[in-house]
C-alpha cells in the first residue's frame, strides 16, 4: 500500500509536561498521561486502543479541541454545546503539523452524535440561501434513521477525501458487516489523501493494513500489532472455545 506521507496533516502530538500543575488531577492522573511525552502519528491511520478508563477518548478529545474542533464533534464550523464536560487537556498539547493542509475535516464522537444531529436540524431551520447542512450527510434527517444508518451517512456522504478525520468509537452502532464496510470506506478515503486517528474497541475496525496501533494500559502507551491486543485475543478465545470460556465466566 502506498503511504501518503507527503499529505500527512498531523505528524506528532506532544504533551507540555512542564506546564502541568499536578499529575494527581484529572485528566493528568490517567494512565496515558503518566509517561506520555509525544505521539508520532501514521500518515494514513493511527489507532488509539485500550480498556475503559485508560484515557483514549480524553486524548482524542484533547487533540480535536486543540485543532479547533467542537468538543461534541462535527466539522471545524460547528459551535454548539449541550454539556461542557471536556477536560482542559487541549491547553497542554502541542500539535506538530505537516506541510499540507486538509481540505476536509471531521471529529466524530459516537456518544454525542445525537447532539450533532439535533444541531444540524436547528441550523437548517434557520432562513438561509445556503444549501442545507443535511444535504452533505445524504439529505435524510439523521434522527429519522437508525443509529447505525445515521453514523454511516457521515462516513459515506460527509467525508469527501483529502481530509483529517478523528473518530471516537465509530463502531458503537455498527453491525460487523457495517464495520467491514467502514474499513472499505477508510481505504477509499486514504487513497484520496486522508489521515485518520481512531479510538476503537473493535478488532474489525483495527484491522486496517499497515496502520499504527498504540495501546494504552496502566503502564502507559506502547505500539502493538492487532494480534498482540487483548481485544483480538479475547475474541479469538471466545470463538475458538466458547463453551470453555463461558464455563469459567459462569462459575
Amino acid at each position: 500500500m502506498k503511504l501518503m506521507s507527503d499529505t500527512q496533516f498531523i505528524r506528532k502530538v506532544e504533551l507540555k509536561r512542564e506546564l502541568i500543575p499536578s499529575f494527581e488531577a484529572f485528566p493528568f492522573h490517567l494512565p496515558v498521561m503518566r509517561n506520555f511525552e509525544e505521539l508520532s502519528l501514521h500518515p494514513n491511520v493511527t489507532y488509539i486502543i485500550g480498556e475503559n478508563g485508560m484515557g483514549k477518548s480524553t486524548l482524542l478529545e484533547g487533540v480535536a479541541i486543540a485543532l479547533g474542533f467542537n468538543p461534541e464533534g462535527g466539522t471545524l464550523n460547528f459551535n454548539f454545546s449541550n454539556y461542557d464536560s471536556h477536560s482542559p487537556l487541549d491547553q497542554y498539547l502541542r500539535i506538530i503539523k505537516g506541510f499540507d493542509r486538509p481540505s476536509d475535516h471531521f471529529f466524530f464522537r459516537a456518544e454525542t452524535y445525537y447532539n450533532l444531529a439535533t444541531n444540524i436540524e436547528e441550523l437548517d431551520r434557520e432562513l438561509s440561501t445556503a444549501p442545507k447542512i443535511i444535504d452533505s450527510f445524504g439529505g435524510k434527517s439523521l434522527h429519522e434513521q437508525s443509529h447505525g444508518e445515521a453514523f454511516f451517512a457521515a462516513f459515506m456522504n460527509r467525508f469527501t477525501g483529502h481530509g483529517l478525520y478523528i473518530l471516537d468509537e465509530p463502531e458503537a452502532a455498527l453491525s460487523p458487516l457495517r464495520q467491514m464496510s467502514m474499513l472499505a470506506r477508510i481505504n477509499e478515503l486514504v487513497h484520496l489523501g486522508s489521515q485518520f486517528i481512531i479510538s476503537t474497541h473493535s478488532p474489525i475496525i483495527m484491522a486496517y493494513p499497515e496502520a499504527k496501533m498504540m495501546q494504552l494500559s496502566e503502564e502507559g502507551m506502547e505500539q502493538v500489532n492487532l494480534e498482540e491486543t487483548s481485544h483480538y485475543s479475547m475474541m479469538k478465545q471466545f470463538f475458538e472455545n466458547k463453551d470453555r470460556l463461558l464455563h469459567h465466566l459462569f462459575k
